[in-house]
């Protein structure tokens, strides 16, 4: 302050007026002083000069003086501390040091004095103001008498703003110009009057006394002959509208809704008749319509804003505007003779009621709105609905060129000066189809209906309404192709009411009430119908119509219960089947256009656009487990592959264009389009690989590597995998890796080699857009957040089949040295570089040592290395379930002992992994409940009586004392159980076989090293179990060898390029492995068990290598390398998890991972590591005594058990990893027993009679 000079204040002074000069335009037409502040105050967002004001220049320089040393310092604090290791939470160093300078004394300081400053400034500014006012205000007295209404001089342009005029225009000049709009006056009076009342801002003219009055006058000069003073008027409403907050924009636009209303109540003038149509050149109309397009313009944009005020003005506007276009003439003339109502010229300015569209979006108005159609203005609903009648029936009536000239508004840009009655009749038609379609959406707006006509007797029903809107696509003309780059929208009817349609189908809660009912969907395939029964769908149908009514099903069938209802109808259980169910028909109508098999279309430009859109619904439906059951019987599949080999023929027979040719754009839109259907049959294919059976389908057909080729072409573009699917790819590719085949096409497409590189560049390199000013942390997480995408997707792509076929037969390569820049390409190279680090030049190779090879353990001093890879020895040499083994956590505890437990190296395994709580002795000793038990399977006479009796009696024991069915019990069960199935005829599947081989003949035959392994694991669990002696390992190596021998008898012969069908079982045969533990080590038993199991139909789905390249099952089946396990009992647990946990579905597609895959792993091994070994046994015991459809209601139990987990764990995004590594906790496979047999009533007559089928599966 004590430095503060006279020079200083005027240097000031001017840097203020130049500021003030700089953003005069911003505040000139601000309607308030508030407004003017909020302009101010965010000048620095609004304007790119505003660090060039000096003023702003000044500001900077007087804080970087007063403030700038105080600033450096904290910032060099705050780094200081970082450095040292100190945590500010989220604030950044920005946020930090503001905060503590705002804090500060210095700061408070500098701002008190600016105060001071500023205030001496503005004082003097305001002084200088009045006087400058004071000979501004002598000067006007020197001005002439005529020209003193112009209130808007600049005689001080340091002064003149928008607050200067606000006190200068009072209420005598409003007078004034009030006096002067009258019509007795000059029109030049008139004319400047208006201009004077354009040029004030809108909030003081309204804010006067005697704004009522003016605004009811201009409500009548709205009707004066003079154009350019009605022209004046509305200019000044456009102003309004735009300037002034809704209170007062709210008297503007009732006033001239209120003006439009009598207007056209007035049979003074001269509003024109459908006969005349509409003229815009007329001045008359043009004026009328710009009125309109006024009003239509505010409704637009009133939503925008109106919730911030009062409702009862919201209310206003929405009364005044339903009023209005409620207005009728009397309907006693002739139709023709009838005078257009308001909303005919509103239909013409907003043809798609987009205002009604804004009104309903937000529930603060549509609630208005509703309640008002409800109680007064129900006749526009009417109106509405009586005008898509009267079309369609115009459309039934008259000639396919008749109702094509009627409807030539369908391309309305081309219509510039007249519109014909018949046009405008259109047009008003699709204003009501858009109006009735936004009304649909909400609960309130169906509410509305039934509705009735004058012109029929029944009321309009909701049903009938979504049936009308469908017959218009088939009835109604389809308008020309348009190729000008002018024809933005489609008009048509068609088009309309396909959008409205689809609009309805993106609404749950609508759908379900409107559209989903077996008469609209009779509705949209009754042209399909009649075009399979040989004749014309409808007189214009088209294949524009087909290619709508495809669009419609496809988006029904992508939701459940629109797939629902075109799989079995509204009446599922109904056994009267009049007709065949959408899903159906459908597929037939499909096949038949794949097949060329219908004539009518054939040669058409559209054609292949017919049939991409109907094999795009057939898609939504067998894409789900549920829906291709239904169309298998059509081989789709056969029948796409089919057209996608002529397809791709023909792409390469494309002439290659030649330069200059008068045929290069024709060759080069023909092979677009052959490119366009290839690609669209392939994703067709691809899309049979979201289910287990569709996956075997897809691989008959022969083109699994070129649909996954394709598949990863759209994933490195990032694009859609299918326009109505919610997820990406994940849950694809997991299906196919879940096979050697898929895994093997995975590999061929770079889809592998792009994974791996992807991680070793999340690994290794970073990301590019990483600043490096700091570098990484440390992770202290087994997975890194960074590469969690890319572990996952490896957990996904690693299932057994896939592991065997890509790293089979392979040997590290274990190089002398490896580049920094060698980056890995494949599955083996991984393991070789992350995982089996045994040579200094792999660690070398490595940047981030640890954190990669703990990535590799996860898939091996105290640190999380360490401890990771005690880990995986331990889980990977201990056997057992959930209760039977302890395995070491994978991070340090917190406390005095980070780490107690023992770090395994060596044989034996530390006892404190052994679990104290499991019951390590059998006791034998069980004759009394074993003799109860015995007595309950009392023999019969009637063979499949006693099999049924001994059922029920075992499920019974199951429910009430599952532990008697264990130990020498068990073994007695089964072995006495199966003889007698073996040897009832109606109950063996599978032929005898005839067995000679003795232990000599097979003791010199080799076991693989999987084998011999799993042989070691087994005989170290059965040990630990106390369920086997010394020798055992010798026994089950004889029960193996017998078994690869007997089953080597009933082998088909085949030649395959995939290494699992090049040899015996590739895993190890965990099923013999657990049913030797259960014989108690008894070879003899073991064996002699497995020839009679190995009859029946249970055997194919518990014992997996008993169809192992099998004679028993189709050539083509057997070429897959899928088994049936996969192809019937996962496909079916997939469907049967979807109607049953519902939750799990969609968390498993969510986190894209196939429940398929965790189960063929579960199976496979028997289950060993995931559940206690008495729950194998009731498995195994479930599954014999009750039949194989048992294994698909265990797994499905297992997902009920595991609900709030793997909720949780789709949440934590590492659903996988859990489902593979964690033991299935808690689970008890008798506490399911109920559930599971509500599961047989429903579904063991579906599920078994697709596993009979097996054998001949030629689908």
């Amino acid at each position: 302050m004590a430095h503060f000079s006279g020079e200083d204040e005027a240097m000031l002074q001017a840097m203020l007026r130049q500021l003030f000069q700089s953003v005069k335009e911003k505040i000139t037409g601000a309607p308030s002083l508030e407004c003017a502040e909020e302009i101010l105050l965010h000048l620095e967002e609004t304007d790119e000069n505003f660090h060039n004001y000096e003023f702003v220049k000044y500001l900077r320089q007087y804080i970087c003086n007063t403030l700038g040393s105080m600033i450096e310092e904290e910032m060099e604090k705050w780094t200081s501390e970082q450095n040292q290791g100190e945590e500010f939470g989220y604030d950044t160093v920005v946020q930090h040091v503001t905060k503590r300078t705002q804090e500060s004394k210095e700061y408070k300081e500098m701002i008190h004095s600016l105060k001071n400053i500023m205030k001496i400034v503005v004082e003097s500014m305001i002084n200088k103001f009045e006087e400058d006012e004071i000979r501004s205000q002598e000067r006007q007295k020197k001005i002439q008498k005529e020209k003193s209404s112009s209130y808007c001089t600049d005689n001080c342009s340091d002064s003149d703003s928008s607050f200067n005029q606000s006190y200068k225009f009072c209420q005598g000049k409003l007078q004034l110009i009030l006096d002067q709009l009258d019509p007795g006056q000059p029109k030049e009076v008139r004319y400047e009057a208006l201009q004077t009342l354009c040029s004030a801002p809108p909030s003081d003219v309204l804010n006067c006394e005697n704004w009522t009055t003016l605004c009811e006058k201009l409500t009548v000069y709205l009707s004066d002959p003079d154009p350019v003073f009605s022209d004046r008027i509305l200019k000044f409403y456009a102003q309004t509208f735009t300037l002034s907050p809704l209170h007062m924009t709210k008297e503007i636009y009732t006033s001239l809704a209120k003006y439009l209303e009598l207007y056209f109540l007035s049979r003074e003038n001269n509003i024109p008749t459908l006969s005349t149509g509409i003229d815009i050149s007329n001045p008359n109309v043009t004026h009328l319509l710009k009125k309109i397009r006024l009003l239509n313009e505010y409704q637009k944009e009133a939503p925008s804003f109106w919730i911030r005020h009062p409702e009862k003005y919201m209310e206003e506007i929405v009364e005044s505007t339903l009023s209005l276009l409620s207005v009728k003439h009397d309907q006693s003339h002739l139709v023709s003779q009838k005078i257009l109502d308001p909303i005919y010229f509103l239909a013409l300015v907003d043809t798609k009621a987009v205002w009604f569209k804004k009104w309903m979006h937000a529930y603060y108005s549509r609630t208005a709105v509703l309640r008002l159609l409800e109680k007064k203005y129900k006749s526009l609903i009417t109106t509405a609905v009586q005008q898509c009648v009267q079309y369609f029936e115009l459309c039934e009536t008259m000639k396919g060129d008749e109702v094509l000239g009627h409807s030539k508004s369908c391309g309305i840009k081309q219509k510039t000066f007249y519109y014909s009655g018949q046009e405008l009749q259109y047009i008003y038609f699709i204003h009501s189809l858009s109006l009735l379609g936004r009304l649909l959406i909400y609960t309130q707006g169906r509410k509305l209906f039934p509705v009735k006509l004058k012109t029929r007797k029944d009321s309009v029903s909701l049903t009938d309404l979504l049936v009308l809107f469908t017959q218009l696509i088939y009835h109604s003309p389809t308008c020309p192709k348009m190729t000008s780059p002018g024809h933005l929208e489609d008009y048509s009817p068609a088009s309309m009411a396909t959008e409205v349609l689809c609009i309805l189908c993106d609404q749950k809660e609508c759908a379900i009430e409107c559209l989903y009912n077996n008469t609209v969907i009779e509705a949209l395939l009754q042209p399909i119908r009649n075009l399979m029964k040989g004749t014309k769908a409808a007189p214009n149908c088209s294949e524009t119509a087909l290619i709508h009514i495809a669009h419609i099903l496809a988006r029904i069938a992508s939701v459940e219960e629109g797939l629902t209802l075109l799989l079995y109808g509204e009446n599922m259980n109904s056994s009267e089947e009049k007709s065949p169910t959408g899903a159906h028909l459908i597929a037939q109508f499909s096949k038949k256009l794949l097949d060329e098999d219908i004539s009518i279309f054939s040669g058409s430009e559209m054609f292949p656009v017919v049939k991409g859109a109907f094999s795009s619904v057939c898609r939504q439906i067998y894409g789900t487990c549920e829906g291709l059951q239904v169309l298998i019987p059509y081989s789709l599949h056969e029948s796409i592959a089919k057209a996608w080999k002529k397809t791709s023929l023909l792409s390469e027979r494309i002439p290659t264009p030649v330069e200059g040719s008068d045929s290069v754009s024709l060759v080069s839109q023909e092979s677009q389009n052959i490119m366009a259907w290839e690609e669209n049959l392939l994703d067709d294919l691809l899309n049979f690989a979201a289910t287990p059976k569709g996956l075997l389908l897809l691989q008959r057909t022969g083109a699994i590597n070129e649909c996954v080729t394709f598949m990863f072409n759209q994933y490195a573009k990032k694009l859609q995998i299918s326009r109505h699917k919610k997820f990406g790819y994940g849950v694809l590719v997991t299906q196919v890796a879940s096979t050697a085949a898929g895994a093997i096409a995975l590999r061929n497409s770079g889809f592998i080699n792009a994974l791996i590189t992807e991680l070793w560049a999340n690994l290794e390199c970073g990301r590019d857009d990483v600043r490096v000013t700091h570098p990484r942390s440390t992770p202290v997480d087994p997975i890194d957040q960074s590469c969690q995408k890319s572990f996952l997707a490896l957990v996904n792509l690693l299932s057994y089949p896939a592991v065997f076929e890509l790293v089979g037969n392979q040997s590290l390569p274990n190089k002398a040295e490896y580049s920094l820049r060698e980056v890995p390409t494949s599955v083996i190279d991984i393991i070789d570089r992350l995982i089996i680090l045994n040579s200094e030049a792999k660690i070398r190779s490595l940047f981030n040592y640890e954190q990669s090879h703990i990535f590799g353990l996860r898939e091996f001093i105290i640190d999380s290395l360490s401890v990771e890879r005690n880990h995986v020895l331990v889980r990977i040499n201990l056997i057992g379930g959930p209760m039977e083994r302890i395995l070491p956590p994978r991070l340090l505890e917190k406390g005095d002992e980070p780490y107690p437990w023992p770090m395994f190296s060596s044989y034996p395994l530390p006892n404190c992994y052994l679990s104290d709580s499991v019951t390590r002795s059998t006791d034998l000793k069980q004759d009394n409940d074993l003799g109860k038990l015995l007595l309950r399977f009392k023999m019969s006479d009637k063979q499949t009586a006693w099999i049924e009796n001994c059922r029920r009696q075992f499920c019974k024991i199951m429910k009430a004392k599952p532990d008697i069915i264990s130990g020498g019990a068990l073994v007695e069960l089964l072995e006495k159980f199966v003889l007698h199935l073996s040897e009832s005829p109606s109950e063996c599947y599978f032929p005898s076989v005839e067995y000679t081989a003795t232990d000599a003949n097979v003791k010199n035959e080799n076991l693989s090293s999987v084998q011999q392994l799993g042989i070691k694991m087994t005989v170290r669990y059965g040990k630990f179990l106390n369920l086997l002696k010394d020798g055992a390992e010798n026994d089950l190596t004889l029960v193996l060898k017998h078994c690869e021998r007997f089953l080597k008898q009933q082998q088909a012969s085949i030649k395959s390029s995939l290494l699992c069908l090049q040899r015996n079982y590739t895993s190890h045969d965990w099923f013999v492995s657990s049913l030797f533990i259960i014989m108690l080590g008894d070879k003899d038993k073991t064996f002699q068990f497995l020839q009679q199991f190995s009859r029946l139909l249970t055997s194919a789905f518990l014992w997996l290598p008993r169809l192992h390249i099998s004679r028993y099952l189709p050539i083509d089946t057997i070429e897959s390398g899928i088994h049936p396990v996969y192809f019937c009992s996962t496909h079916y647990i997939e469907m049967l998890l979807k109607a049953e946990v519902p939750l799990v579905f969609s968390a498993f597609h969510m986190s894209g991972f196939a429940p398929s895959q965790i189960c063929m792993q579960w199976i496979t091994q028997c289950f060993w590591n995931y559940l206690d070994w008495i729950e194998i046994c009731h498995y195994i015991a479930t599954c014999v005594f009750l039949g194989p459809d048992y294994q698909v209601y265990i797994c499905i139990a297992i997902f009920k058990h595991l609900q709030q987990d793997i909720l949780q764990h789709t949440q934590t995004q590492d659903l996988q990893v859990f489902l593979k590594e964690e033991a299935l906790h808690g689970f008890r496979v008798s506490d399911y027993f109920e559930y599971m047999e509500v599961l047989e009533q429903n579904y063991r007559p579906v599920l078994l009679r697709d596993m009979r089928n097996m054998r001949v599966q030629s689908t």
